[in-house]
């Protein structure tokens, strides 16, 4: 079948393109430039966030953290938890209230009735009964103590005369247990409504079973959870699939309920406990939710069970309400927590992506969930790759970050047209052009046999034998590539990245090293080092090298090694310098590094001796100077007068432009003419 495409004009609510790792992986260039590490890039990255090929904000980790800081800070100065005790206290004086007026009509009404009656009548004597029991009653409530397990205790005594007040204490005290309940099991109001002595016995079941397999777990035994949710599953309707699982999710709701008791004064404190100990009559279920408790508390000791929030509010929540304020919270805890411990993005995998949409909003909770891919996408594209748990850059990513940097130095060249530059003189050399030329007296008989036979064909017509003629000949053309052999001086003392100089030097090396190896596979390139001493770095070393953390500018050390180097190679010889210092240090005469700051002569006169050396095997020395000083300057000037070479001075933005321009011009000068 042919595939059909439907194009429609752009309106900013299409999508564009989806994250692509090799557009992550030029975001973290610089990173990786700067410090070597794939692990840092990748650190900072989620730190900071990006922009994809969209233009669209990926969040990071910094961003959310304040959103969640902020979350945390509106609930604590909007609430007060003091309306948990209020909620309870109201509703009891509603109750007594209710009853209060019932017993004041029920005495009047005696009263009425005594007034009426004859003075030794059994009439009489009902009526100031009933109204002594009544005025008993409303004196009994009068004096009710002011704590609420008191009062609850009272009230479950009390006679009511008001069956409405006698009800809508019973519902009351039913919610309050329900609600008490729901601090040891959260989201399980069908097990708990309504309870029948049979459904609490069964939820007394269900918590001996729970705290028998820790026990078991204890003792080094393997618990049996599955036939555990067999029986009781039902009061779990997230369905932990092992027992781990569950138990986090109850001392995670447990240490919420703590936190509530914690968050209190100490008065609505004690308020509320003694009220939970008068509401659970059933002490074998209060043992039970005690010692799952402590059970739960030595699994998970790590749990932060004295945490408290300081709530400023004005605005009272309920019981039910600060439930849920405090799941919330400790959501917001959790996730905390993970954003701050997370160091790559296969730590954000654990993050639960609906709590962070809920939490955060959809933006966020998108953003969380693309950069915990991170990693996977750019192991998959074979720019990175996990060694023994630390993600390293394979040979695919060193090239990728080598021509990054080569592009982007390109792409601030682009007005100047010098681009990628092209070969137009050909000759005799071990570069094939892929194109032909009719054979001429003097041409190299580099033949052509496809074509030559071709030719004949058309002459003859066909047939065989194929009889060939000397105007049937065409020769291969080739490009004469003159060698040049380069050795790039690196400064890697501490000024460097002081100076904000490193970053640019760094990637003007991967930059000429992605040119030299991409367009002039011929020609050699070597990388030295330098700080207090020099060291040869191999191609693949690059992208990893950072500065020294000494002082000391070692030039002569630098140009000894590089000299080195280069008499090894052919071709044309030639030294790139890119530094900000003087010459502060030189190996003296029993080998070992000496430093010296301001330099000192004997520094400087070993540095011009290795100068001089380079001249006499016909090596250049160029010079990228950054931010250079009046000394670096007259030092480098006697240089390029004593060398031939030539000296820039540069600054950290312009320097690539210098070093490829240079490069470039000076490469095309180097082809010879055809031989």
């Amino acid at each position: 079948m042919v595939q059909r495409f439907r194009y429609s004009k752009w309106d900013g609510t299409q999508k564009g393109f989806e994250l692509d790792a090799y557009d992550v992986f030029s975001e973290m260039t610089d990173e990786l430039l700067y410090h070597g590490d794939v692990n840092s890039a990748l650190r900072k990255m989620l730190q900071q966030g990006f922009e994809d090929r969209n233009g669209e904000r990926i969040q990071g980790l910094r961003d959310m953290l304040e959103n969640l800081r902020r979350a945390r800070e509106e609930r604590l100065e909007q609430y007060d938890l003091g309306g948990v005790y209020d909620e309870i206290r109201d509703a009891l004086e509603e109750v007594v209230d209710m009853e209060r007026n019932t017993l004041q009509a029920r005495i009047e009404q005696a009263r009425q009735q005594a007034e009426n009656a004859s003075p030794d009548s059994a009439d009489k004597r009902n009526a100031d009964l009933a109204e002594s029991s009544a005025m008993d009653k409303q004196f009994n409530l009068d004096t009710m103590p002011s704590d609420l397990a008191s009062q609850v205790q009272q009230l479950g005594d009390h006679d009511f005369e008001n069956p409405e007040a006698r009800q809508r204490f019973e519902e009351l005290m039913e919610q309050l247990r329900e609600q008490l309940m729901q601090q040891y099991l959260d989201q399980m109001s069908g097990a708990v409504n309504d309870m029948s002595p049979e459904d609490m016995q069964r939820m007394k079941d269900m918590m001996a079973e729970l705290n028998n397999m820790l026990e078991q777990r204890e003792a080094g035994e393997e618990p049996d959870f599955d036939g555990f949710m067999d029986k009781f599953g039902d009061f779990f309707p997230e369905n932990p699939r092992t027992l781990d699982e569950l138990l986090e999710i109850m001392a995670q709701r447990m240490a919420a309920a703590r936190a509530m008791l914690n968050s209190m004064t100490p008065e609505q404190r004690a308020q509320l406990q003694a009220l939970s100990e008068q509401l659970m009559e059933d002490m074998d279920l209060a043992f039970q939710a005690s010692q799952l408790s402590q059970n739960l508390m030595n699994a998970f000791p790590d749990m932060n069970w004295d945490q408290s929030y300081d709530f400023s509010g004005q605005d009272p929540v309920g019981m039910s309400q600060a439930q849920a304020m405090m799941q919330e919270l400790g959501d917001i805890d959790q996730l905390e927590n993970l954003l701050r411990g997370a160091t790559n993005p296969g730590a954000l995998a654990e993050a639960d992506i609906d709590k962070a949409r809920d939490l955060l909003g959809d933006d966020a909770a998108n953003s969380l969930e693309r950069l915990g891919e991170l990693a996977r996408m750019l192991e998959e594209a074979g720019l990175i790759e996990n060694k023994e748990g630390k993600l390293e850059l394979t040979p695919k990513g060193m090239r990728k970050i080598g021509q990054n940097a080569l592009d982007e130095l390109f792409r601030k060249l682009a007005q100047d047209k010098i681009g990628k530059h092209q070969l137009e003189r050909t000759g005799i050399g071990v570069e094939r052009e892929y194109s032909t030329k009719p054979y001429e007296w003097g041409d190299p008989f580099n033949l052509h046999i496809e074509r030559t036979v071709r030719n004949a064909i058309t002459r003859t017509g066909g047939g065989t034998p194929v009889r060939l003629e000397p105007q049937d000949f065409e020769v291969e053309r080739t490009e004469h590539l003159t060698r040049s052999s380069t050795v790039l001086m690196l400064d890697l003392s501490l000024s460097m990245p002081m100076r904000d100089n490193f970053l640019p030097a760094k990637k003007v090396a991967m930059a000429l090293h992605s040119l030299i190896t991409s367009q002039f596979p011929k020609d050699f390139m070597g990388i030295v080092g330098f700080s207090e001493v020099a060291r040869v770095l191999q191609a693949h070393e690059l992208p990893e090298v950072s500065w020294d953390f000494v002082y000391g500018t070692n030039m002569q050390h630098a140009f000894l090694l590089s000299r080195q180097m280069l008499a090894r190679q052919s071709g044309t010889k030639q030294i790139i310098m890119i530094t900000d210092g003087e010459p502060t240090a030189h190996i003296d005469e029993r080998g070992q590094p000496f430093f010296s700051y301001p330099p000192i002569q004997e520094t400087v006169d070993a540095t011009l001796t290795e100068v001089a050396r380079c001249t006499r095997e016909g090596i250049r020395i160029n010079t990228f100077m950054l931010d250079p000083n009046s000394y670096l300057r007259s030092f480098i000037e006697k240089v390029s007068r004593m060398n031939g070479g030539r000296a820039f001075f540069t600054t950290p933005d312009n320097l690539g432009d210098y070093v490829l321009v240079d490069f470039i011009e000076q490469r095309r000068k180097l082809v010879s003419t055809p031989r």
